[in-house]
C-alpha cells in the first residue's frame, strides 16, 4: 500500500509537471502570436491602438509606450488580455483597419464583426473620437489647431489629430459629457465632422431610452454610462433620460462607406450632452434671424416652387398568399393628412403587386415633376423580411432596389435633394398573436429575438448621398400594428411631425423623438417591445418649413 501511495503521488507530480510544460508551450505560442501582430503594425497603427486603450490603461503609462508589445504587456498585466481570450487584440486590429493581421490570432473580419456587440471593450466615446481623427483632412486639422491655439501647447504646429484630442482630454476640455468645444470647432470647419459627433450623441440618448424601458435587444452590452443621468439639448429642446446601457458604436465606414447608420439612431445638430457650452465659441443654437451664411449652407433648400411629392404604397390585401394587414388604412390616411399639411403632393397606391410597385417607381423616376420639387418622401406599408418588402403577389422587393430608383445617377433631377423613405414592415422572422395586435410578417415564426448573422441595414442603404431610411424596427425584429389604430411606428411618426415641425426641429431630431415614443410602448402584457432604426446619408440638416395651417390633429 505504501508503494501504491508513492506511485500515486509520483504520478500526480508527473502530471502536474506535464501540465506546467504544456501551459508554458501555450504561453509561448500566445506570445509568438502577439509578436507577429506587433511586427505588422506601423507607428500610426500603434498610436491608434494606444488611443483606443485610453479608457483601459492610464494616460501616463500609455504615453511612455512606443511599441505594440508594450501595450499588449500592459493589457495582460491588467488581465484585459490573456491566452484564453484574444478577442480584444482582434477588436483593436479591426478598429484600426489592419484586418490582414487577424488571421495571425485565428480571427477573420467577419468573425470580429459578429462578436463586437457582445465582447467589444472599446467604448462608444473612444470609437467616436478615433473615427473623427481618421476623418480629419490636413486642412481640417490645420484649421482646428488654429482655432484651438489658446488651449494647446506652444510649438505644436505638427500635432496629429490623435495628439490634439489627447491634449484636450488631458486638459479637461473633452470628455463623454463635455463635447462642446470639440463640437464648436468642428462645426466651423466641416459639417461632416459634426455629423460624426452628433451621431454618437443621439445614439447614446436613444439607446439609453430603450434600455431604461427594457426594450433594448439582449445583445446590447453594458457600458461605462450605466446609472448616469443624461441631459441633452437638441435644437433648443431638452431631453433627459436615465442611462443603463448602450450598443457598441461600430465603424460606419466598415459597413456602408460614409452612410451614417445609428443602429438605433442618427445624429442631429445638438448642443452639449451635459453641461454648458465652452465659452469663446459661438453657439450653434441660433434662430433663423441670426444664422450665419455657413449655417444656412448646412441646411437643405426647402423653399422651391413645389415642396415635393409623397408616394404612399399601402398593401393590405394579399389574397390567400399572406395575412391581411388590418389597420394599415389608418396609417395611410394619417400619412396623407400630415404630408399634405407639410406642403407635399401626396399620391397613394393601394394593394400593389411587386411588378406594379416597380412600374410606379420607374414612372416617378423619369418624372419632370422633380425639377421644381424640394424633396421626395416615399412610404411603404406592407409585410416584409430582412431588408425586403412584399408586393401583394407575395414577391419580395429589396429595399435597396426601391431606393436605387432615385439615386443621383438614375434620377438626376433629384440629385442633391433629400429623399426620405419610411418603411413600415417587419424585418425579422418572428410572430406575435396578442388581441388587437397583428405582426407585419407572414407565416409561423419563433419568439421575439434578433435574427443572427445579418448586419443591421447593411443591404438596404444605397451608396449615394442625401438619403434617409426610417425603418419601423431594427433588423431581425417584429413591428406591431393595432388593427384599429394603425402601427406604432407610423402613428408615432405622424404625431411627432405635427408636434415638432412647428418648433423648427430637423428631421433627425424628430426621428429621435419617434424612437423614444415607440420605445415607451408595449403590448398589453408588457412583454413585447419595438425599436425603430433610422439610417441616413444626408449631408445637411433637413427642416420642413412651418405650415401656415395648424396641424391636422388640431383641425376640426
Amino acid at each position: 500500500s505504501e508503494r501504491r501511495r508513492f506511485g500515486s503521488g509520483a504520478a500526480a507530480i508527473w502530471q502536474s509537471e506535464v501540465h506546467a510544460i504544456m501551459d508554458e508551450d501555450d504561453s509561448l505560442v500566445f506570445h509568438r502570436q502577439l509578436l507577429m501582430v506587433a511586427e505588422g503594425l506601423g507607428r500610426e497603427d500603434v498610436e491608434g491602438i494606444k488611443f483606443l486603450c485610453k479608457d483601459l490603461i492610464p494616460f501616463g503609462r500609455l504615453e511612455a509606450m512606443t511599441t505594440a508589445c508594450e501595450v499588449f504587456q500592459s493589457l495582460m498585466s491588467n488581465d484585459i488580455l490573456n491566452q484564453e481570450d484574444t478577442f480584444f487584440i482582434a477588436e483593436l486590429l479591426y478598429r484600426v483597419q489592419q484586418n490582414y493581421l487577424l488571421d495571425r490570432i485565428g480571427y477573420t473580419k467577419e468573425k470580429v464583426r459578429e462578436n463586437l456587440h457582445l465582447k467589444g471593450k472599446v467604448s462608444e466615446f473612444r470609437q467616436m473620437l478615433y473615427e473623427l481623427s481618421q476623418e480629419f483632412t490636413n486642412d481640417n486639422l490645420s484649421d482646428i489647431r488654429f482655432l484651438l491655439t489658446p488651449y494647446l501647447p506652444k510649438k505644436q504646429s505638427n500635432m496629429s489629430a490623435i495628439e490634439l484630442l489627447t491634449t484636450l482630454e488631458r486638459k479637461g476640455l473633452l470628455a463623454e459629457n463635455n463635447l462642446g468645444l470639440l463640437e464648436d470647432v468642428c462645426g466651423q470647419v466641416s459639417s461632416h465632422l459634426l455629423t460624426i459627433i452628433d451621431t454618437y450623441k443621439l445614439k447614446r440618448v436613444s439607446l439609453s431610452i430603450q434600455e431604461s424601458k427594457g426594450s433594448a435587444p439582449s445583445s446590447v452590452r453594458k457600458s461605462s454610462f450605466e446609472g448616469v443621468s443624461l441631459s441633452a439639448t437638441v435644437e433648443g429642446r431638452s431631453i433627459e433620460c436615465s442611462t443603463k446601457s448602450l450598443d457598441s458604436y461600430s465603424s460606419l465606414r466598415e459597413h456602408t462607406g460614409h452612410v451614417h447608420s445609428l443602429g438605433s439612431n442618427p445624429g442631429v445638430n445638438a448642443e452639449n450632452l451635459v453641461g454648458a457650452s465652452v465659452q469663446n465659441f459661438p453657439s450653434r443654437e441660433q434662430n433663423d434671424e441670426s444664422r450665419t451664411a455657413a449655417e444656412k449652407s448646412c441646411t437643405y433648400k426647402m423653399d422651391g416652387p413645389c415642396r415635393g411629392h409623397c408616394l404612399i404604397f399601402n398593401n393590405i390585401e394579399f389574397g390567400e398568399l399572406l395575412t391581411q394587414r388590418k389597420g394599415s388604412e389608418k396609417d395611410a390616411e394619417e400619412l396623407e393628412r400630415v404630408f399634405t399639411w407639410l406642403g407635399l403632393k401626396v399620391e397613394t397606391y393601394n394593394d400593389q403587386t411587386s411588378t406594379q410597385i416597380h412600374e410606379r417607381l420607374k414612372n416617378w423616376q423619369s418624372s419632370e415633376n422633380w425639377k421644381d420639387s424640394d424633396c421626395l418622401v416615399c412610404c411603404i406599408l406592407s409585410h416584409g423580411k430582412s431588408g425586403e418588402i412584399y408586393g401583394t403577389d407575395a414577391q419580395l422587393i429589396p429595399i435597396r432596389t426601391i431606393m436605387s430608383y432615385f439615386t443621383a445617377s438614375q434620377c438626376p433631377l433629384l440629385a442633391r435633394k433629400p429623399k426620405l423613405f419610411f418603411i413600415q414592415a417587419c424585418q425579422g422572422e418572428k410572430t406575435q398573436k396578442p388581441v388587437y395586435l397583428d405582426v407585419d410578417v407572414p407565416g409561423l415564426l419563433g419568439a421575439d429575438a434578433q435574427s443572427a448573422g445579418v448586419p443591421p441595414l447593411q443591404p438596404s442603404i444605397p451608396d449615394e448621398a442625401d438619403f434617409l431610411l426610417g425603418m419601423a424596427t431594427v433588423d431581425g425584429y417584429l413591428s406591431f400594428r393595432h388593427i384599429r389604430e394603425g402601427t406604432w411606428y407610423i402613428q408615432a411618426l405622424c404625431t411627432e411631425l405635427q408636434q415638432l415641425v412647428p418648433r423648427g426641429e430637423d428631421i433627425l431630431s424628430i426621428l429621435t423623438e419617434v424612437n423614444k415614443h415607440v420605445s415607451f410602448r408595449a403590448d398589453p402584457e408588457g412583454l413585447k417591445k419595438q425599436m425603430p432604426q433610422p439610417a441616413f446619408t444626408l449631408r445637411k440638416k433637413l427642416v420642413f418649413p412651418v405650415p401656415r395651417e395648424p396641424p391636422p390633429s388640431q383641425q376640426p
